[in-house]
C-alpha cells in the first residue's frame, strides 16, 4: 500500500497592533509610566523641545525622545519586571482585542498550520500578553531591547524590512502562505505572501496596497 501524501504545513504571519490588538501596546507602556513616574514625563518634554519644530514633517523624533525617557535609569531586570507586568495587565483586558482574529489566529493553529507574530511591540512585553491569553510559546519575532550605559535601549526596531529580515533568520523564507497586516509597514512581508490580507482597511488604503502589490488582496473587517 502507498503512503498518503500529507499536505505540506502552512506558514501563516500574523502582525500584532492593530490586527489582533486595538492600538499600540507599547506606546500604551510608554504612556502608563510617564503617568506613573511624572518626572520621566518632564524629561521626556525637555528633550523633545529642541526638535519640536520638526513636527510637521515627522513625529520620529519626539516619540523617541519619550521612549528615552521612559526607559532612562531602568535595567534589564526592573524593565522585564514592568513590562511583563503590563502585558499580562493588559490581556485581561477582553475589549482590547479583536475577537474575531484570536479566532481566526486559534483556527489557523487548530488546521496545523505553523502560526508566527511578526511585530514592531517589543519582544518582553508582547511576549507577556500571549502567555497570559494561553498562547504560550507562540512564535513570535519583535522589537528588542538591549542594556545601555543609561538604561535599556533599541536593538532591533522589527517594522517594515526588518520584518522580512528577521524571518529569514529564524529560516522562514519567502514565500509565506497568508500574512495578516493594517499597515504600510507590514507591506515587505504582505509583498512575499502568497495571500496578503488587510485587516480593517479603508477602501482607499486597499486600493493603494493593491498598486503596490500588483495584485488583489484579502479583505477583513475584525471587531
Amino acid at each position: 500500500m502507498s503512503a498518503v501524501s500529507r499536505p505540506a504545513q502552512r506558514t501563516v504571519l500574523f502582525d500584532f497592533d492593530g490586527v489582533l490588538l486595538r492600538g499600540d501596546a507599547f506606546g500604551e507602556f510608554v504612556r502608563a509610566h510617564l503617568r506613573r513616574e511624572r518626572w520621566r514625563q518632564v524629561l521626556g518634554l525637555l528633550l523633545a523641545v529642541p526638535v519640536l519644530p520638526t513636527l510637521p514633517f515627522t513625529r520620529r523624533w519626539v516619540v523617541r525622545m519619550f521612549i528615552f525617557a521612559t526607559l532612562v535609569g531602568l535595567s534589564e531586570a526592573r524593565y522585564r519586571t514592568r513590562a511583563t507586568a503590563f502585558g499580562a495587565t493588559l490581556a485581561r483586558q477582553p475589549r482590547r482585542f479583536h475577537r474575531a482574529a484570536l479566532t481566526q489566529l486559534r483556527r489557523h493553529l487548530a488546521a496545523g498550520d505553523a502560526v508566527m507574530i511578526v511585530t514592531g511591540c517589543e519582544e518582553t512585553l508582547v511576549r507577556s500578553i500571549f502567555d497570559e491569553l494561553g498562547l504560550k510559546g507562540l512564535p513570535l519575532l519583535a522589537s528588542r531591547l538591549k542594556p545601555g550605559r543609561l538604561g535599556m535601549r533599541v536593538d532591533l526596531y522589527n517594522v517594515g524590512l526588518n520584518k522580512v529580515r528577521s524571518l529569514q533568520a529564524a529560516g522562514v523564507s519567502p514565500p509565506w502562505h497568508v500574512a495578516y497586516g493594517d499597515s504600510h509597514w507590514d507591506l515587505p512581508m504582505l509583498r512575499e505572501a502568497g495571500e496578503a490580507v488587510l485587516v480593517n482597511a479603508t477602501p482607499k488604503w486597499c486600493k493603494k496596497v493593491e498598486r503596490v502589490l500588483g495584485r488583489s488582496v484579502t479583505r477583513v473587517h475584525w471587531h
